[in-house]
């Protein structure tokens, strides 16, 4: 199915955290060569807290911004200094697609989630915390800085690395999964997992002379690592992809996706618990949703990631079908039993209810909002 991508269309910004040694710096090194044409700026906060071996994600030691053969751009930011390079990142010029942050191994990650939530720049929508831990370290780890608990409730992602040195790969996944708050767990080695999980390794538009990601995908075996678990994107066409086989004897990272179409409008109201009712790993929503006469103007933008929610009204495009368009993206989640509730939210009712539409606008930004958020 085709993703329309408004000119209002926010860029999202990921926070990356874990800490030191868990492999931040890899795995951001893996998601800005397996972009798939996407343009990503990345910036790394509190570079004196970074091993030198992180530099490799600039390709250089310098000044804050470094700018990358594949187009993206690194900066070194702190707090104070953020809100202007969202800002220049921001600018439709550059072209970014979308921004991650990785935050120092001795950060608070939700000092920068907070500071996100409250820009109010109107070029960017929070993109979600990705907590990295590392499974061969994790008990120690938890023992030295008994904080990753509450880190770990916060992350909207987590992904699980170094999971083939971990003598009891399984039990670090189930102590995790404990451990979090809805958020999707992903096992990974050396960094790898699917850039999708993050972001759309599509760009808005199209880009002449680049691999797209399934190009990348399709040919990519030559820099792969031989004992690298499989990482694979949902597939065209089908709605449902499905982890591989679990017999084959690897912990795979790759995801679940379910595309959902409506001619029918949707129910806000039926919407809105299906959405508080979310399971566990279904990490992304996004798309449009058609609410009929409850708004027969605007179609509604959905954002969310993790226990964010957002949306966006925007004036239906003089041309454009009347569908809702959703994506759904997790780890582990039952794709036929969600399409059920989704199909259960359709409505052919031909008048509106006056107080119906009152659970979404509770997630539509007020423009003299602070950035805090109901979710």
């Amino acid at each position: 199915m085709s993703h329309p991508s408004p000119k209002s269309q926010q860029i999202p910004v990921v926070v990356l955290a874990g800490f030191l040694g868990s492999g931040k710096t890899t795995l951001l090194n893996h998601l800005l060569h397996r972009s798939g044409g996407s343009r990503i700026g990345a910036l790394v906060n509190d570079f004196g807290a970074i091993e030198i071996d992180a530099m490799a994600v600039a390709g250089a030691l310098g000044d804050s911004t470094v700018s990358l053969g594949n187009g993206c751009l690194c900066c070194a930011v702190d707090a104070s200094e953020l809100d202007q390079y969202l800002e220049r990142l921001a600018e439709p010029s550059v072209g970014i697609d979308v921004i991650v942050i990785e935050a120092s191994g001795l950060a608070e990650p939700q000092e920068l989630v907070r500071l996100l939530l409250a820009s109010e720049h109107p070029g960017v929508v929070y993109g979600g915390l990705v907590e990295v831990v590392d499974a061969a370290e994790f008990d120690d780890t938890r023992a030295r800085h008994p904080e990753i608990d509450r880190h770990l409730a916060l992350a909207d992602l987590v992904v699980v690395n170094k999971l083939d040195r971990a003598a009891d790969g399984e039990g670090v996944l189930a102590l995790v999964s404990s451990l979090v708050d809805r958020a999707a767990v992903v096992p990974a080695t050396y960094g790898r997992i699917d850039p999708e999980f993050l972001f759309d390794c599509r760009p808005s538009e199209e880009r002449i002379g680049q691999l797209s990601f399934d190009d990348l995908h399709e040919d990519d075996s030559h820099d792969h690592d031989p004992h690298d678990g499989h990482s694979q994107a949902a597939q065209d066409g089908d709605p449902h992809h499905h982890s591989p086989d679990a017999h084959t004897g690897h912990l795979h990272a790759a995801y679940d996706s379910l595309s959902f179409v409506s001619e029918a409008p949707v129910d806000p109201r039926r919407l809105m618990t299906f959405l508080d009712s979310r399971p566990q790993g279904l990490y992304r929503i996004k798309g449009y949703v058609d609410f009929g006469p409850y708004d027969i103007r605007n179609r509604y933008a959905v954002h969310a990631v993790g226990r964010f929610l957002r949306f966006y009204p925007e004036p239906w495009p003089a041309d454009s079908e009347r569908l809702t368009q959703l994506v759904l993206i997790g780890s582990g989640i039952d794709a036929a039993a969600l399409e059920k509730e989704l199909q259960a939210c359709r409505s052919e009712a031909p008048h509106a209810d006056e107080h119906g539409m009152w659970g979404v606008l509770r997630y539509v930004r007020d423009p003299e909002e602070d950035g805090a958020d109901p979710a």
